[in-house]
């Protein structure tokens, strides 16, 4: 179910409005009737980013660095 409250409102009662994301609403919040924001309960935490997993799958070679031979005429 989705809600939409104006500013001043949002503001008066954030907690109980809280509240209810945490019971699975979404409640949009409102600035002179025109949606601005959308307060929604978080799904799932974001997964930590495991560095190195693709380690092995680029290959750098001695002369990476190396002007490429299509700029050797500028």
């Amino acid at each position: 179910m989705t809600v939409t409250v104006n500013v001043h409102e949002a503001k008066t009662h954030f907690s109980k409005l809280l509240q209810r994301v945490l019971n699975g609403e979404e409640i949009i919040i409102a600035k002179a009737g025109t949606p601005v924001a959308i307060l929604s309960p978080v799904t799932a935490p974001m997964a930590r980013r495991t560095p190195g997993n693709d380690a092995g799958k680029v290959i750098l070679t001695p002369a990476f660095d190396e002007p490429l031979p299509e700029f050797d005429e500028l």
